[in-house]
C-alpha cells in the first residue's frame, strides 16, 4: 500500500463506537459515563478543542486505568471520550515519530535507521514537549531470503523505548513506559506481511501453547537476529524485552503503566510484545501486583488464532484498534477465515478448523473516510491522527504538504528503485494490485 494524503474533493463519513465481543468483567464503578459529561458538552460546540484538552488533561491522572483499558473502554467508545480521544491522538503521535525520523535517503550514512539521536529525537520531530525520555532504539531483522536494499540482512530502526519524565508523572497519574513501531517500509518487511501462514508463538520456553499461534512473517520479524555476524544485534524480541525489565526494576516501587503504540506492522509487533511480557509474567512484581499493559493499533492487521485471542484475555493484555472500515490492511491476514467464519448457527456449532482461522483482539474504534481519486489514502496514520483531532474536516482540508506525505513518497520510490534493481517487481506489483483490489472491494 502507499501511504498518501488527500488533495481531492470528498468528504468523508466518519463514525466511532463499534466494539468487539469481549469477556464482561463486573464492575462496581459505574461513574465512567459521568467523568467527562462537562468536557462532552464543550467537545460538541465548535473550536473547543484546546479548551477540552486542557480539561481533561487535568483528569487523566485520576482515571488514566480507565483510559489504559481497565474496563475494556466500556461508555467510553460511543461516544468517544474526549479524554480518551486525547491519549488515542497522543500516542498516535509517537508513532508519527518513527516516520518523521526514518531516513530514506540512499546517500545518508543513517540510510533506513533513525536521522537523530535518542537525546534530540522528540525535539527534532517537534515533540519536545511530550514529557517522555527515549530511552533506547529498537531494530528489527527480518530472516526472509529475498534481496534488499543494499544487499546485507542487518537490522532496521523500528521503533524506541520512551519513559514519561518526573514531571509528567504528576500529570499522567503513574509512570509510562511507551514502546512504538512504524509500519512497513522495507522489501523483507512487505513479504513478512504476505506471510499469512500460522506457527506456534513458543515464547514462553516453559508451556509452548502450541495451540496459540501467530503469523510466521510477524514473528520473524519480532524473533530474528543477526546470527550471522559475531557483532550483530540481538533479536527485536531480545532489545524490547531487556529494556522494559530494566525500566520496570528502575522504577520498582512507583505506579507503572506499560503503553505499545503501533501502525499497520507495528501494531502486529506491539500486540506480540504486549503478549510476551505478559506471558512471562515480566510485569508481575513479587507482591503480585500488576502492571497494566496496553497496546493502542493504528491501522493494524490481524496477528494470530483465536488461541492467540484467548490467551492474551486471559493474561489482562488490552487492545484497542483503531481502524478505518475502508482500509483493507485491518482485513488481513484471514481475509476469508477469520473469527467470522469459524462458528455457524449463532455461533452454537464451531468448524474443526477454528483453530486455523485469524482473529482480531481487544476493542474497535471504527472511523470511515475514503478517497475515489486516491484510494491508497485509507491506510494512512497521518489522516487517521488528524481526522480523530477534528472529525468535522473535510478530507481535503487536510494539509497535504505535511511531512508524512514527503515519507510515503520517499518510501514509494524506494521499493520502486529496490524492485528494479533486485527484479522483486512481480512481489511489488502483486502486493500492491492485491491492496487495490481489496480497498475497492469495500466499497461496493
Amino acid at each position: 500500500m502507499k501511504h498518501v494524503t488527500f488533495s481531492v474533493e470528498s468528504r468523508p463519513q466518519q463514525f466511532f463506537g463499534k466494539a468487539c465481543n469481549l469477556p464482561k468483567k463486573n464492575t462496581e464503578s459505574q461513574q465512567a459515563p459521568l467523568i467527562y459529561s462537562a468536557a462532552n458538552s464543550m467537545a460538541a460546540r465548535p473550536g473547543n478543542y484546546k479548551m477540552v484538552a486542557k480539561i481533561t488533561s487535568s483528569m487523566l491522572a485520576h482515571f488514566w486505568r480507565e483510559i489504559q483499558g481497565f474496563h475494556n473502554w466500556e461508555n467510553l467508545i460511543e461516544p468517544l471520550h474526549p479524554l480518551l480521544q486525547q491519549e488515542i491522538i497522543r500516542y498516535g503521535e509517537f508513532v508519527t515519530a518513527c516516520y518523521k525520523a526514518f531516513d530514506l535517503q540512499p546517500t545518508s550514512k543513517r540510510y533506513l535507521n533513525c536521522k537523530y539521536g535518542k537525546k534530540s529525537l522528540l525535539r527534532e520531530v517537534g515533540m519536545d514537549n511530550s514529557g517522555y525520555e527515549v530511552t533506547k532504539y529498537i531494530y528489527a531483522t527480518p530472516d526472509i531470503s529475498i534481496p534488499i536494499q543494499n544487499g546485507d540482512s542487518c537490522g532496521r530502526w523500528i521503533g524506541y523505548v520512551a519513559v514519561s519524565d518526573d514531571d509528567s508523572v504528576r500529570r499522567l497519574g503513574r509512570r509510562d513506559i511507551v514502546v512504538t513501531f512504524r509500519g512497513t517500509v522495507t522489501n523483507p518487511e512487505w513479504i513478512a506481511n504476505l506471510m499469512s501462514s500460522l506457527t506456534p508463538a513458543r515464547l514462553d520456553p516453559h508451556d509452548p501453547r502450541p495451540d496459540v499461534k501467530v503469523e510466521s512473517g510477524f514473528l520473524s520479524l519480532y524473533t530474528s537476529d543477526e546470527s550471522d555476524n559475531k557483532f550483530g544485534l540481538g533479536s527485536c524480541r531480545e532489545q524490547l524485552l531487556s529494556e522494559v525489565s530494566r525500566l520496570i526494576n528502575k522504577y520498582k516501587g512507583e505506579t507503572l503503566s506499560i503503553t505499545l503504540a503501533g501502525h499497520s506492522m507495528g501494531s502486529s509487533l506491539a500486540i506480540l510484545l504486549a503478549y510476551d511480557i505478559s506471558e512471562l509474567g515480566l510485569n508481575r512484581s513479587t507482591d503480585s501486583s500488576i502492571v497494566p499493559v496496553t497496546v493502542f493499533s493504528y491501522g493494524g492487521p490481524r496477528v494470530g488464532n483465536s488461541g492467540f485471542k484467548k490467551r492474551c484475555e486471559e493474561l489482562g493484555v488490552k487492545v484497542l484498534r483503531i481502524v478505518n472500515v475502508n482500509d483493507p490492511i485491518t482485513k488481513l491476514p484471514g481475509v476469508v477465515f477469520n473469527e467470522n467464519f469459524r462458528v455457524l448457527m449463532g455461533g452454537r456449532y464451531e468448524f474443526p478448523w477454528s483453530c486455523s482461522c485469524y482473529a482480531h483482539i481487544g476493542v474497535e474504534l471504527v472511523l470511515d473516510f475514503f478517497n475515489m481519486q486516491n484510494p491508497s489514502c485509507v491506510h494512512d496514520l497521518e489522516t487517521y491522527i488528524t481526522l480523530l483531532r477534528c472529525p468535522n474536516n473535510r478530507v481535503d482540508e487536510i494539509n497535504n504538504q505535511r511531512d508524512g506525505l514527503d515519507f510515503f513518497s520517499k518510501a514509494r520510490d524506494l521499493l520502486s528503485l529496490s524492485a528494479q534493481n533486485f527484479n522483486m517487481i512481480p512481489w511489488r506489483n502483486a502486493a500492491q494490485n492485491m491492496m487495490m483490489n481489496l480497498v475497492q472491494s469495500q466499497r461496493t
